[in-house]
C-alpha cells in the first residue's frame, strides 16, 4: 500500500483517481452528491452519538459526575483518532491509496482505484471502527468505570456513519461473487 495525502478535497468528485469502469458495473445506491451525502451522514453520526452518550451516563451513574474530565479526555481522543481511523482504512489497500480531508462538511476520507471482494470492502470500512469505536465502547460497558474508552468509543461510534453505509450497500446490493471499486466518489460493482 503506498498512501498519498492530497491535502483538502476540491470539492470536485473528477479531481479524486480512479481507474477504469468495469463492463456491467452498478453503482450503489447511493447519494450522489458530497453535500446532501455528508449531510446525511453528519445528522445519522449526530444521532448515534447522542444514543450513545446517554448510555454511557446511565452505565456510568454517578461516577461520570465525579469523573466529568474522563468524559472530555474520550471526546479530545476520539478527535484525535481522525487521522488513524483513515490510516486503518488505508491497510486494507495493496494498491494506491489517497487521503482527503473536507473539514467544511465534517469528513476525512481515503480511496483507491483498486477493486476488492465484497468481504474485505466490509472488513475495510469497518476495521478502524472496531478499533476506535465498538472494542473501548464494550470494554466499557464491561467495566464502567472506564469512562474515558466509552466516551472515546461512543464517539467514534458516529464517526462511523458513513463506513456503516458502505457496509449497509455491500450486504445489501452485491450479489454473491461480486467485486467492488470507488469510482469518483460512489462505489460500484460488478461479476468479474
Amino acid at each position: 500500500m503506498k498512501l498519498i495525502y492530497k491535502g483538502e478535497f476540491s470539492g470536485n468528485v473528477e479531481d479524486i483517481p480512479h481507474g477504469e469502469h468495469k463492463p456491467g458495473a452498478v453503482m450503489f445506491k447511493e447519494p450522489t452528491d458530497i453535500k446532501k451525502f455528508s449531510l446525511i451522514m453528519n445528522i445519522v453520526a449526530f444521532a448515534l452519538t447522542i444514543i450513545l452518550i446517554v448510555i454511557l451516563g446511565i452505565r456510568a451513574g454517578s461516577g461520570l459526575a465525579e469523573k466529568w474530565y474522563a468524559l472530555l479526555i474520550g471526546c479530545g481522543l476520539s478527535m484525535l483518532s481522525l487521522f488513524p481511523h483513515e490510516l486503518l482504512h488505508a491497510i486494507c489497500f495493496k494498491g494506491t491509496v489517497y487521503l482527503y480531508t473536507n473539514f467544511k462538511q465534517g469528513m476525512l476520507f481515503v480511496t483507491g482505484p483498486e477493486d476488492m471482494s465484497k468481504a474485505r470492502f466490509v472488513f475495510m470500512s469497518m476495521l478502524p471502527n472496531l478499533v476506535f469505536g465498538f472494542i473501548p465502547f464494550i470494554i466499557f460497558l464491561i467495566f464502567p468505570k472506564l469512562i474515558i474508552l466509552g466516551s472515546l468509543g461512543a464517539i467514534a461510534i458516529g464517526m462511523g456513519a458513513g463506513d456503516y453505509m458502505n457496509v449497509f450497500n455491500a450486504v445489501t446490493q452485491m450479489p454473491k461473487g461480486a467485486r467492488t471499486y470507488v469510482y469518483s466518489f460512489n462505489s460500484y460493482w460488478y461479476m468479474p
